[in-house]
């Protein structure tokens, strides 16, 4: 499926088309919405996040939206995880990977002494 992108033309925006990109952590927040900007411009987006869940519910409304977006289960933080998503990447995107954004982040809440 791929993205809209008569919005880009309708308001005079480049064009992302024939690009590929990974977003992590692209299920919610900054990376969600760096995810759908990135696909509305024309990209061919592959994102993850550790939810199941929620990716699945993202992945509903963006092919409702018609963006070109897919999306796996990864946790960043273990090796094997993030293997298997270099490998998955490669093997979608024929090698050719033009934007990487690493958004994942943790928080780490501990008290004050």
């Amino acid at each position: 499926m791929m993205a809209s992108s008569s919005s880009a033309q309708e308001t005079g925006r480049w064009s992302l088309a024939g690009a590929t990109a990974l977003v992590t952590g692209g299920s919610k927040g900054i990376g969600r919405a760096i995810v759908e900007e990135l696909a509305s411009f024309g990209a061919t987006v592959h994102t993850c996040a550790r939810n199941e869940a929620t990716l699945n519910s993202c992945l509903e409304e963006w092919s409702a939206k018609k963006l070109s977006i897919t999306a796996s289960v990864c946790d960043v933080s273990a090796r094997a995880d993030r293997e298997a998503l270099a490998g998955r990447v490669a093997a979608m995107f024929d090698g050719k990977l033009d934007i990487l954004v690493n958004n994942v982040g943790f928080l780490f809440l501990k008290p004050a002494v």
